[in-house]
């Protein structure tokens, strides 16, 4: 396979913002000078450890050391070859790339082309959707109340009832039945392949970014045998318990909103319905219960680091609903943001409400809202009969581990009080039954001792350093600051005194292993170089390497830091020139002052008062 030049590698890199391409999956706020910090998309986390320095073109997390640049940002994100992020960065900045040899641009048959098949696809199915066979479609989407301009917006289609459309159509345009296979396109039946989604509306699902990773489909005809909905099977690019339907055009508004606020609707034609009547962050789940993988996607989106945002789910009135809700309230606890359910007047779903009632009962839906658990709290009173000892016994028993799970120590006993009055009880007796259920939640589960070694007998590894593991001292402190304003404003500074600072040694060992990297690099203004230079420390000390580079300085604005990165330079040279004086002076009191070794000594001590004069007033 023909390999990207170089120069075009780093020319792309240079052109792309990594803030934007990493801001597309995280919501993204400012964390000091030329940094930005979000919560971490690689582990799960509930303050945010992940910063990003767009102008050096980094990232690192602090919770979990993983760092890189825009490349590997894509490469673990998306899990694309290092060529495959490479070509879409170029084709986002419409950069023609060249390959080595004069060969062309390489044939992927990986994730790319899956991306590629399904982008042709929805092209293909919102063609369709004009054609007079999809009258039918056209009408049902009338009936809810969405227009051709609706349908546009959320790029609704419709796959004609044909066995092999689409499929021709994306032959045509190169691809294999392989790779339509791969995307889901496809099925392999007794008789071959043939389309998956025929005589169907078609809503495209998109990842974050807005790149179409899959398909709902809604039957239309009778003689469809298939399911009501029908979704892309799991494929590389597609996983089910990872998307969101609509997330990609809510996730704007979320992360502006104040609260921010996101509202989970049970399907497609529900997310249109609530953004078109202004409820315009509202998400769906695509064939699966809301879990514990979307929190980690909406948390990102929304970076609730504190307890402000809001997650408010609808359900319907059914029977269904209500226990979608509470599979909802067994994930509470991962949320920082405060869960609410609404539930519609005769528990009608935001598509039949907005239908019957209007734009402004929608929206009114929001005001509707209770906290998730009183919802669960009621849900559970409500299989008991409360007129009766027995029953309000039962139900106090039921619902006290749902109180005794309310983490903020300010609202339990709140919900104490709403419990007891649902009851009818005494507020002591609930209290004691709550305390009791909290005590059995907490019992501390049984820890095995870590072992000396692993399986295999070895040492453990040598854990990494880190910035918070260095002394706290005055001389540390300095040497520390140098090295982050080298990293991160080096390539502003002056180069001959930026280059003497990093002659001179560190008395950290590991400050000092990180120095004599950066003092090696070759070439301190070119675009990249502090990112070679991180990668290039060895380890345990490449995480402290990351950690100096992402650390957000200490400073007011750019023009401050490029001004105190200067300073600590000048300082760290004389504190050089200080420490060389002392021991010259030493030096002076054992030799005579009229011997040759003398006289030399008194002239270095004159040059170094000099060298110092010269740093101490520029």
């Amino acid at each position: 396979m023909p390999r990207i030049r170089q120069a075009d590698v780093d020319e792309v890199k240079s052109r792309t913002n990594i803030g934007d391409i990493v801001g597309e999956r995280v919501s993204l706020k400012s964390a000091g000078v030329g940094s930005l910090k979000g919560l971490c998309p690689f582990h799960d986390e509930k303050s945010p450890s992940f910063h990003v320095r767009p102008q050096v073109g980094y990232y690192h997390c602090f919770g979990c050391g993983e760092s890189g640049d825009v490349y590997s940002f894509l490469r673990e994100m998306d899990h694309v070859s290092f060529t495959e992020a490479v070509e879409r960065l170029a084709g986002r900045i419409g950069f023609t790339l060249h390959y080595e040899d004069g060969g062309s641009a390489p044939e992927n048959s990986g994730r790319s082309r899956l991306y590629a098949a399904n982008t042709a696809a929805a092209e293909f199915f919102r063609g369709q959707l004009l054609t007079a066979e999809a009258e039918t479609g056209r009408r049902f989407l009338g009936e809810r109340g969405f227009d051709a301009g609706a349908a546009a917006h959320f790029g609704v289609g419709y796959a004609p009832r044909g066995w092999e459309g689409m499929m021709k159509a994306l032959t045509a345009q190169g691809f294999t039945r392989d790779e339509l296979l791969a995307a889901g396109l496809v099925s392999q039946g007794q008789r071959g392949v043939y389309d998956r989604f025929r005589g169907r509306l078609v809503w495209p699902i998109r990842d974050v970014t807005g790149q179409t990773i899959g398909f709902g489909a809604r039957k239309l005809f009778d003689d469809d045998q298939g399911p009501k909905y029908l979704n892309t099977p799991e494929t590389i690019i597609y996983k089910k318990a990872q998307v969101l339907y609509g997330l990609d055009l809510a996730k704007r508004d979320i992360s502006r909103g104040d609260p921010k606020r996101v509202v989970v609707v049970e399907g497609y034609t529900d997310v249109m319905a609530c953004h078109l009547a202004g409820v315009t962050t509202a998400v769906a789940t695509c064939g699966t219960a809301f879990g514990a993988e979307h929190i980690k996607v909406l948390r990102r989106v929304m970076g609730d680091d504190s307890a402000a945002g809001e997650v408010v789910f609808t359900f319907d009135g059914d029977e269904a609903g209500q226990k979608a809700a509470l599979r909802a309230f067994t994930e509470d606890d991962r949320f920082n943001a405060q869960t609410f359910v609404a539930v519609a007047p005769n528990g009608l779903d935001p598509c039949d409400l907005r239908l019957q009632r209007g734009d402004a009962a929608v929206r009114g839906l929001m005001d509707a809202k209770v906290p998730m658990f009183e919802f669960a709290i009621d849900r559970k009173l409500g299989g008991f009969d409360l007129s009766t000892v027995e029953g309000q016994v039962g139900a106090l028993r039921a619902a006290a581990p749902i109180v005794a799970e309310i983490r903020d120590r300010l609202l339990r006993p709140g919900y104490e009080r709403v419990l007891a009055r649902r009851l009818g009880m005494d507020p002591t007796e609930v209290r004691s039954e709550v305390e009791r259920a909290a005590r059995g939640a907490s019992a501390p589960a049984r820890r095995d001792p870590v072992p000396a070694t692993n399986l295999e007998g070895e040492a453990p590894s040598i854990a990494p350093v880190t910035l918070a593991s260095l002394p706290r001292t005055a001389e540390v402190g300095m040497e520390r600051g140098t090295l982050m304003g080298a990293l991160q404003y080096g390539h502003q500074v002056d180069q001959e005194m930026l280059s003497r600072a990093l002659e001179l040694p560190f008395r950290h060992p590991a400050l000092e292993a990180v120095r004599e990297v950066i003092a090696a690099a070759p070439d301190r203004t070119r675009a990249g170089w502090s990112m070679d230079a991180v990668n290039a420390v060895r380890e345990p000390y490449r995480s402290l390497a990351g950690e100096l580079l992402m650390t957000p300085f200490p400073a007011k604005d750019e023009t401050g830091a490029v001004a105190s990165t200067a300073d600590l330079m000048r300082r760290m040279i004389v504190r050089h020139l200080d420490r060389e004086k002392n021991e010259l002076l030493g030096a002076v009191q054992r030799v005579s002052a009229e011997s040759d070794g003398g006289r030399a000594l008194r002239v270095r001590l004159r040059d170094l008062d000099a060298e110092r004069q010269r740093f101490t007033e520029s």
